[in-house]
């Protein structure tokens, strides 16, 4: 998957507020590099009457020789860098520290079999383990750090069949987007013979009889093609264990509307195969239905009006959260030969707070409500009635609820800033709760408080904010503070624990995550609040969190960093642009920086929903506004600026980066850098080995130290 105030915020008072002032430079800690050489070419396109230049555009082919030898020559200055950092090593050896705690995933009980991952703290990747039965020593079912030299291959998602016999695990090779689908045996922990390739975003639903599970994927890529091919047409096929790929059932496919995508799941029953329908990042969805049988699909809710989220049935009466006239969420029961929405059933009606996800275990629903993005857990009777809530400790997130209607416990997680996941056990029939797994970090976490604020907008808007910090902490604006957000696509910014963050915390830097429009922490207003034309106020909420923190004296210019990946990269670009004079150094990370043609590769074409597309004349100039790749001025004294992406990123393609950093490097005109670290071997953001995450953190932060001129 993150404006200015009034004037009055802005007025300093004494030395602690002049100190916040956000006129301050950033400390004078750089000698300007010299940077490799990034040729222009002479490209210009029309966009509805207006020529647009795209001088880098020859670094949108990651393979060219050109390109390969520029992604060297900018990585051979980046860590002559970075490297030349006292700090750096220290930080590195201290995140190695933090991370080196054993941690959980959930459990998953199928067939009287406890499934669950671990990593005992610095391993690569995490393995995943079986327990036979609940006093049973966990065995080891499948470890992906045997998969390859340099822990660059993982497991992705898993699917368990119903009687805990077969396990179809993902394979992840190097980052990459697109799966391998393979089935273990989990009594003799051997892979079958069979192999599903080419599908991405995609799971897998067994059938009740464990015989077969259904799977999206879509046309094979030309060779070459893989990160440049745009994903179009997907298609849904049902697999038979035992069989080759080419035998694979096509399930559904629609080549009138080549941007859907199928996804499946089995009702619990056997009864009903559902097939949620998405035609954009949007969230909203439509659903079709058929008997698991076989037979024509029903278009149950056939409009993308909503979300709509399947939670069970009891017969021809589905289940479902949506947002249908309930922008927060509520549970619905739909009769299937009664689909219109007069003939709905609200089971759980909206209220104050947002449903962020909901399931059926024990015979009743399980909600997870966000209350100013924080959770809170109730619980439902199929009938609506309140059966009491599940209680947290204190500002969090909570995960999981694993389980099914049948079962009468659930494995859930519950993680905070400052607390790290923490799995419990929840028995519905005694009420009681039992942790499962807390993890040990040796970390002064007594020293730290997490508070939450709010602050408001340049149009007023109330928006909160958490903040971390050391208890001790002075307002005198001289911390470096860490400035973190997304803000979009529905992508609600809950507390959660880092291990990596507590090195960031151990040079004395704050944490500040406000919860910006766009997300979906107050619901689908607060999410089209901060889509297409509405972008902009995701920036001012932005820039506004920035000035509150200098005005309340938390922090000042010179030691503010602003950093937000993927959709959040892109707000960081934007406000780098709107505002260089307000911070003291940006950690854009995979972010979306053309956008006039981010649309053109692999699933970007999904994102039109949030950003809308440069082929829209109206659209065309709200997104020139503010892409961060073309709106870059020469003659512009901007702060510290690392880039980070990988090299053959299958989802926000590298391309993005290399125009905007070869852009942002040409147009400097102070002495700060702007250096972009290029991963090999790793992609958006998936199957990261444990080393890989070290070693860019410690860059990140060391680049961060020296920036900020902290000791």
């Amino acid at each position: 998957m993150f404006s200015n105030r009034l004037l009055a915020l802005l007025i300093c008072v004494g030395l602690a507020a002049l100190i916040g002032c956000s006129g301050e430079p950033a400390p004078e800690v750089w000698d300007s590099p010299a940077y490799p050489v990034s040729a222009t070419v002479d490209q210009t396109d029309d966009y509805h009457g207006t020529a647009v230049a795209d001088p880098y555009r020859w670094l949108e082919d990651p393979d060219s020789e050109q390109t390969t030898a520029w992604v060297t020559a900018q990585n051979v200055l980046t860590r002559s860098v970075l490297d030349g950092i006292p700090a750096r090593e220290e930080i590195r050896e201290r995140l190695s520290e933090m991370m080196d705690y054993t941690r959980y995933s959930t459990p998953v009980e199928r067939g009287g079999r406890i499934f669950f991952r671990k990593n005992d703290g610095l391993q690569p990747q995490s393995v995943l383990y079986v327990q036979d039965g609940p006093d049973a020593e966990p065995r080891v079912l499948l470890d992906p750090n045997t998969l390859s030299e340099d822990g660059t291959i993982a497991m992705g998602g898993t699917s368990i069949s119903d009687d805990g016999e077969l396990i179809a695990w993902s394979r992840i090779d190097g980052g990459s987007d697109w799966r391998t689908w393979l089935i273990r045996d989990v009594e003799t922990g051997e892979d079958l013979p069979d192999l599903v390739r080419w599908s991405k975003f995609s799971g897998a639903a067994w059938t009740p009889d464990g015989k077969g599970f259904f799977y999206g994927r879509y046309d094979a890529p030309a060779e070459g093609e893989e990160l440049q091919d745009a994903n179009f047409n997907q298609k849904l096929f049902y697999h038979r264990v035992g069989t080759d790929q080419s035998a694979d059932e096509l399930v559904y496919k629609n080549d009138e509307h080549k941007e859907w995508s199928f996804h499946a799941q089995v009702s619990e029953d056997g009864a009903w195969l559902v097939m949620p329908v998405q035609a954009s990042s949007s969230g909203n969805n439509s659903i079709y239905v058929r008997p698991l049988a076989g037979g024509d699909f029903i278009e149950l809710l056939p409009d993308f009006d909503a979300i709509y989220e399947f939670l069970g049935n009891d017969g021809d009466a589905l289940y479902f959260m949506t947002t249908k006239d309930a922008p927060r969420g509520r549970i619905v029961a739909i009769d299937i030969d009664r689909p219109a929405p007069e003939s709905w059933r609200t089971i759980v009606p909206e209220n104050d707070d947002t449903i962020e996800k909901s399931g059926m275990v024990a015979d009743r629903f399980i909600v997870v409500y966000m209350q100013d993005a924080h959770s809170v857990v109730r619980t439902y009777g199929v009938d609506g009635s309140d059966l009491g809530t599940i209680e947290m400790p204190g500002l969090g997130s909570a995960y999981g609820f694993t389980g099914r209607r049948a079962d009468t416990v659930s494995y859930y997680g519950f993680e905070s800033f400052l607390s790290p996941d923490v799995i419990r056990r929840h028995d519905f029939a005694t009420g009681e709760t039992t942790v499962f797994h807390a993890p040990e970090i040796d970390f002064p976490f007594h020293e730290f408080v997490t508070e939450q604020v709010f602050y408001e907008s340049k149009d007023g808007t109330r928006v909160p904010m958490f903040l971390v910090h050391r208890k001790d902490l002075v307002r005198d604006g001289t911390n470096p503070c860490y400035l973190y957000g997304y803000g979009g696509f529905n992508v609600s910014m809950t507390p959660w624990f880092s291990s990596v963050r507590l090195a960031w915390f151990d040079r004395g830097g704050m944490f500040a995550m406000p919860n910006i429009r766009g997300g979906g922490e107050y619901g689908e207003q607060w999410h089209q609040a901060g889509t297409i034309h509405n972008k902009q106020n995701v920036f001012d909420d932005f820039i506004a969190a920035a000035e509150w923190l200098i005005a309340e004296a938390y922090t000042s210019t010179g030691k503010l960093a602003i950093g937000g990946g993927s959709n959040g990269g892109t707000l960081v670009g934007a406000c780098l642009n709107q505002r260089p004079d307000l911070f003291g150094a940006a950690l854009p990370v995979v972010g979306v920086m053309d956008m006039l043609r981010y649309h053109m590769f692999t699933i970007g074409w999904a994102w039109a929903s949030d950003y809308g597309t440069s082929d829209d004349p109206e659209q065309f100039e709200t997104l020139y506004r503010y892409s961060p790749y073309h709106n870059i001025q020469d003659g512009t004294a901007y702060p510290a600026v690392l880039v980070t992406t990988a090299d053959h990123d299958d989802r926000v393609v590298p391309g993005h980066s290399f125009k905007y950093a070869a852009r942002l490097q040409a147009a400097q005109a102070g002495p700060a850098p702007t250096l972009i670290r290029i991963e090999t071997r790793a992609g958006h953001s998936s199957g990261k080995p444990t080393d890989k995450i070290i070693e860019e953190a410690a860059d990140e932060w060391a680049f961060l130290v020296r920036a900020l001129g902290m000791e």
